[in-house]
């Protein structure tokens, strides 16, 4: 049986995290969660703290001191899984936006020959549910232009629903990875194809957040549109 455990970067998702942790140890295979929590005032380490005894061993938490970006959420959490004897290592969002029912789907892309396997709102089969038609527009047309720029075939380029094999992140030069927004989901996917390994796309619905506030950002848009013309011509 392989090992398997979910990254979850967490900023006040207090409305989330419980129902997020019981439905991933629902799922028919198992799967342990990371936490990586950067200060939530709103109490959501505590409450993953709570639940940590009625999940021992399965629900870790890394507590980190303020807002330090999902980029290197993600960076602290892939280091974190490589320390230990993990084979596959997820990304995923708290909110719901992925539906923790595709990361059986995803795993099982891995088993079957990817090396990284993409939820994607954008390949066939793909839906994007309960965003407005200018934020779809703005999505699909930012991933048709990081294609046009980095010459890649991936449709989804800025997801951030995922599984890497363990060999992916131990080939990518982790301390590396520049960016912190959608340009860090964007460079991850540009840094496993250019060290040769396969993508897959599994088709996913997506679904805009109910509880919570986004962390979505003019920032976060602007370093991916400038970070992509950066990684093509470094």
């Amino acid at each position: 049986m392989s090992k398997n455990i979910v990254i979850i970067p967490t900023y006040n998702e207090i409305e989330n995290i419980e129902k997020m942790v019981h439905t991933v140890f629902a799922l028919p295979r198992e799967f342990e969660l990371l936490i990586v929590d950067d200060g939530s005032p709103d109490g959501t380490a505590d409450k993953v703290k709570e639940l940590q005894k009625q999940y021992p061993g399965k629900l870790h938490l890394e507590e980190r001191k303020g807002k330090l970006g999902l980029g290197t959420a993600y960076i602290h959490g892939f280091k974190w899984c490589l320390a230990r004897d993990y084979d596959y290592i997820f990304e995923m969002d708290c909110d719901f936006s992925h539906n923790p029912n595709d990361l059986v789907r995803l795993l099982e892309a891995c088993e079957n020959g990817a090396d990284v396997a993409v939820g994607s709102r954008y390949t066939k089969g793909g839906k994007v549910s309960n965003w407005p038609i200018g934020r779809v527009l703005m999505s699909y047309f930012a991933s048709v232009y990081v294609r046009m720029i980095l010459w890649i075939s991936v449709k989804d380029t800025t997801a951030g629903f995922k599984c890497y094999k363990r060999k992916v992140l131990e080939t990518i030069e982790l301390d590396k990875i520049r960016f912190m927004g959608y340009a860090f989901q964007i460079e991850m996917k540009y840094s496993a194809i250019k060290k040769g390994f396969k993508i897959v796309e599994v088709p996913i619905m997506f679904t805009d957040r109910v509880l919570g506030v986004s962390k979505m950002s003019t920032k976060i848009f602007k370093e991916a549109f400038l970070g992509v013309l950066q990684m093509r011509f470094s």
